[in-house]
């Protein structure tokens, strides 16, 4: 959907070498030359199994909008740096190229392409900051939150992040991010009204402490708000004081008119402890369905010992460790030339070369497959091969894996899918977005379907490889071995 994000000019959002350089390809006549570009990532956050893509929605927004106003070529003329034949070019420019892309949503693991830009060389430089910045975040924010959603099992995790997130985009974006990862609420309105990702939200100890006693706040609260009232149960005394306190509420003013006390909540003290006391005095009182709510720099490491103590906890309130990603707050996404076109169609590999073997990348223009074993469903790796290779199910199929060149593989007994789809044609917007609500559904589905249970554990999760086809490996082989610097 359109909102104020995307409808903001971020046409400059971009580092200043891809400016330099795009100015470069023009002045050396390179301008209708294409090349291919690769976005991928090395490792997944937090040690995990996998990473959730998302941010697809935002990065289309951003490549149809894209266009240099009158502003931005003046602002560019006042460096003194660039041809006036390339300012005159970014007046009319738009993106002419093709994207594909794995849907938003998709499962993804380390070096296989999330999104492949092929374009006139200009126009894929000049959108790299935008496509990293948007994957980057929301990736890593989506992925965050779905080890947190595991963990929680069948209690509903809530988005509490905004005041600690890095600025307004990443508080809005991030609970967008966080839904598609599994949290089943917000408390940002704005990601509501945006993307409609529900805001919830009851009281803040200023309100308790505004009345003159504990109860005459919950009175008041449950007297606006009769159909939906959780109240907040710490401001004294958690058993002394505020679970007394809701219960008379519940008592005196709810059940008379017809409704229950829906929960309390708790945002401070030692959650297991509080929570089984709390089951026992809510359901002496004839509570049993009042769901008790935690919050308090919640992760998935605390909601699983406190499932290994047995809390009674029916909801949790994570905040600033989901919304920013705490633990390992830097997705590594990265964006790499791949291959350059000739004039007849073909492409000529490129390869970056490092001292590091993990960022040496896989050059040429490639197909991304998934691969999944007959018997299980289980997608159990994925393969990059070169554009002209076709892998047929059934049919016997080698691969190598890049860092262990020892280790070829026969696939058999499987179904091969084809990962990336089209997003843009030759500039053309051809890819219909799905909703937010698909989005997620897209990512509860694979995990129950077709995503190992082992890459899904909080600890040393299964490897699950992104493998090379023989031809694809010779040719990054050869291509090392041909290396030369002239």
């Amino acid at each position: 959907m359109n909102t104020e994000c995307s409808k903001r000019n971020l046409t400059m959002l971009m580092d200043f070498y891809e400016l330099t350089m795009a100015n470069g390809y023009y002045v050396k006549g390179f301008k209708d030359k294409w090349a291919v570009f690769d976005m991928f990532y090395r490792s997944n956050p937090d040690n995990g199994g996998f990473v959730i893509s998302a941010g697809l929605e935002q990065f289309i927004d951003y490549i149809e909008d894209l266009k240099f106003t009158d502003e931005d070529i003046a602002y560019l003329r006042s460096r003194e740096m660039f041809d006036e034949g390339f300012l005159d070019y970014l007046k009319n420019f738009h993106f002419r190229g093709t994207i594909e892309a794995v849907p938003e949503g998709t499962i993804v693991y380390p070096y296989m392409p999330i999104v492949t830009v092929t374009a006139p060389v200009i126009d894929a430089q000049l959108i790299e900051t935008m496509l990293l910045l948007t994957l980057n975040h929301q990736s890593l924010i989506a992925t965050k939150a779905n080890r947190i959603c595991r963990q929680a099992g069948s209690s509903v995790v809530m988005e509490f992040g905004a005041r600690r997130a890095q600025g307004p985009d990443a508080a809005i974006l991030g609970a967008r991010a966080c839904y598609i990862g599994g949290a089943g609420a917000t408390a940002t309105v704005a990601a509501d009204q945006l993307y409609g990702v529900k805001a919830v939200g009851t009281m803040a100890h200023s309100w308790v402490q505004f009345f003159d006693s504990e109860y005459e706040a919950f009175k008041a609260y449950a007297e606006i708000y009769p159909t939906d009232c959780t109240l907040l149960i710490d401001t004294y005394d958690i058993m002394d004081s505020g679970v007394v306190n809701a219960v008379r509420v519940a008592k005196e003013v709810l059940e008379p008119a017809g409704h229950r006390l829906k929960g309390v909540r708790i945002d401070s003290g030692d959650l297991a402890y509080f929570s089984k006391k709390l089951r026992k005095y809510l359901d002496k009182n004839g509570c049993e369905d009042c769901n008790i709510v935690v919050s308090n720099s919640i992760d998935e490491w605390l909601i699983s010992s406190l499932n290994q103590q047995g809390a009674k906890i029916n909801s949790y309130g994570v905040g600033e460790r989901m919304i920013t990603a705490k633990s390992d707050p830097v997705f590594g996404g990265v964006y790499k030339l791949a291959a350059v076109r000739q004039e007849d169609g073909s492409y000529v590999p490129r390869i970056k070369i490092s001292e590091n073997p993990e960022k040496i990348t896989n050059p040429g223009k490639k197909i991304l497959w998934r691969i999944y074993d007959n018997d299980t469903r289980h997608g159990f790796c994925d393969v990059l091969t070169l554009n002209d290779e076709e892998i047929i199910d059934g049919v016997p199929f080698d691969v190598k894996y890049p860092t262990k060149p020892w280790k070829e593989i026969t696939l058999t007994n499987f179904h091969a899918e084809k990962l990336q789809v089209t997003i843009f044609d030759e500039g053309k917007l051809v890819y219909k977005k799905p909703s937010l609500q698909e989005i997620r559904d897209y990512v509860q589905k694979q995990l129950r379907d077709s995503v190992w249970i082992e890459e899904q554990r909080l600890q040393n999760p299964h490897i699950h490889y992104t493998d090379l086809s023989v031809k694809l490996y010779q040719l990054k082989e050869d291509l090392l071995e041909n290396n030369h610097k002239s």
